[in-house]
């Protein structure tokens, strides 16, 4: 997943990112917020955690905020990915469209819970994997 230009930050300032964004996606919902939005930190805990890892390899990635394409890039590099850091993947869909009023079904606290845990899994994966 070559790109143009270098890619900012360390890995350790990448996980820093993600564990802010999984305390933000950790938070008791407030009045007027949306499950969404929540579901969106977490989303973005798992991708700065992947990201985090393609760096502490000096791995270049894509601008993306697809997690699949994450996941299969560093399969590509050689790095096992347990099967729970793969499930991950339904994040994707919080990045965008379940940000965006219409293009999806209101989240659940059900769904919402499984997506808060999916990105502690990557999260703790990612932080293992760089201290490694």
């Amino acid at each position: 997943m070559p790109q143009d230009r270098p890619i900012p930050g360390s890995a350790h300032d990448w996980l820093a990112r993600a564990k802010s964004d999984l305390a933000l996606a950790g938070l008791q919902l407030p009045e007027g917020a949306f499950y969404e939005d929540l579901c969106f930190h977490a989303q973005q805990a798992a991708e700065k955690a992947l990201k985090g890892v393609y760096q502490h390899n000096g791995w270049s990635f894509r601008h993306t905020h697809d997690l699949e394409e994450l996941i299969t890039g560093l399969r590509q590099m050689g790095l096992p990915i347990p099967s729970e850091v793969d499930e991950a993947i339904v994040l994707t869909s919080f990045a965008w469209e379940a940000r965006y009023p219409g293009l999806g079904e209101p989240v659940t606290v059900e769904e919402y819970e499984e997506a808060l845990q999916h990105a502690v899994t990557v999260v703790e994966w990612a932080e293992r994997t760089i201290k490694e």
